[in-house]
């Protein structure tokens, strides 16, 4: 009768369960990937490239050059 206890709680025990164990360690793992590529992504978005500035060129280094 009290192997059987023994037994019953060893089931439970996340080291000697190598199915609970592993499924435990994966959803771990996924929800570490998940949350790096969305940090990722939001850092991304966070710096994006915000458009073309405006600068100014002088027109004598145009393609056509204008001279005075």
């Amino acid at each position: 009768m009290q192997q059987n206890i023994i037994e019953n709680g060893e089931k439970k025990d996340f080291g000697r369960n190598w199915v609970t164990s592993s499924r435990f360690l994966f959803h771990i793992q996924l929800f570490a990937f998940l949350a790096f590529v969305l940090g990722g992504c939001y850092g991304l978005y966070s710096t994006h490239y915000k458009g073309k500035p405006k600068v100014e060129v002088p027109e004598s280094t145009l393609y056509t050059p204008k001279y005075k």
